[in-house]
């Protein structure tokens, strides 16, 4: 699944257009490296989203199969580090 896609359906994000402007921005770091918008999610990276005034990382521990899942069903997704 697409980084941007995957910040909107686990609800990082609130659209996916505010994770692909995050992306082109170079905001958004999967492993340490400034990923694009199209760049691949798999199980286990850890993506980086870097605020003015902090950095928050998150570990990718599922891959939703839907295009949207429930607020509480978050953590099944995604663990905040």
């Amino acid at each position: 699944m697409r980084v941007d896609k995957y910040l909107n359906t686990v609800n990082i994000t609130k659209r996916r257009a505010i994770s692909e402007d995050m992306c082109k921005s170079g905001v958004v770091s999967i492993n340490g490296v400034v990923a694009k918008a199209s760049k691949e999610v798999k199980i286990g990276d850890k993506i980086t989203i870097k605020f003015l005034d902090k950095d928050i990382s998150y570990e990718v521990l599922a891959i939703p199969t839907t295009k949207s899942i429930p607020k509480q069903a978050q953590a099944e997704y995604v663990r905040q580090i």
